[in-house]
């Protein structure tokens, strides 16, 4: 899967995969430390890791997302790709499997944290799913299993989120404006 991008606050040690509990897709394992996996949070393109990372918790005021000039210079812009086999929870697929939109729309991470589970323990052992980004709502967005680590690969060396070449566009159509 070319083009995988994610936003960190970490110039180094990306991808990292992590087990907070606290992350929709997160192993219901890590809450009692007993995690059953970790994950990495990805985008396929740079508008859906900006919405899902900068923007996760902003408000918009007056249609615009005022951010801290201070949280935008200390981001850092990754780019992966890598042969991974994800499973497709969008779409039909999702229905089929007895789903809905609340799996990435409910406020509420327990259920979302069973399916990523059971998709985990699947005996076709995938490396990660695909499913509709809850921030930017017409794109997909994927969450990658610590099992799959070794198949991403860094391309290039990480830029800082404010001099990617997405950047510019990507504030004007957030509306982002550094405060």
């Amino acid at each position: 899967m070319p083009g995988l991008y994610r936003i960190s606050g970490h110039a180094a040690g990306e991808p990292y995969f992590g087990c907070s509990g606290g992350n929709r897709f997160d192993a219901p394992g890590c809450k009692t430390g007993n995690p059953e996996y970790s994950t990495c949070y990805l985008g396929p393109s740079f508008d859906v890791a900006l919405a899902e990372s900068l923007l996760h918790d902003a408000v918009p005021v007056k249609g615009a997302f005022p951010i801290a000039k201070s949280e935008i210079d200390r981001r850092w812009v990754h780019q992966f790709s890598g042969n991974l086999r994800l499973f497709d929870l969008t779409g039909h697929l999702l229905k089929q499997m007895g789903g809905h939109a609340g799996l990435a729309g409910t406020s509420s991470y327990t259920l979302p944290q069973q399916w990523a589970l059971a998709v985990y323990r699947n005996p076709l052992r995938v490396d990660g799913f695909l499913y509709m980004s809850r921030h930017f709502t017409n794109e997909k967005a994927t969450v990658v299993y610590d099992r799959a680590k070794a198949n991403l690969t860094a391309m290039g060396k990480p830029v800082q989120l404010i001099m990617a070449t997405e950047m510019p566009d990507a504030m004007r159509w957030f509306n982002i404006v550094p405060a």
